[in-house]
């Protein structure tokens, strides 16, 4: 069973690190198979034509994810 598999990059968010291979950890806005673009968490190779493993995020769970990071003491 082959399912289409296509994405869309919608929109860029923000780069959160780079590998020196080039690889960017980076946070997008995505279509995955036509759907409605979610927020999305993954390394991508310098073309976007290859991408590592993920997060895709609802706009809700990405507001519960701050607010969990929001209250997190780093300094320990």
């Amino acid at each position: 069973m082959a399912d289409d598999f296509s994405f869309e990059i919608t929109k860029s968010l923000g780069e959160l690190s780079k590998s020196k291979g080039g690889w960017a950890l980076e946070l997008n806005m995505v279509s995955w198979g036509g759907r409605d673009a979610k927020y999305d968490l993954r390394s991508w190779a310098p073309d976007h034509q290859k991408m590592g493993k993920g997060v895709t995020l609802t706009k809700e769970e990405l507001v519960s994810l701050k607010n969990l990071l929001n209250a997190l003491n780093l300094a320990e």
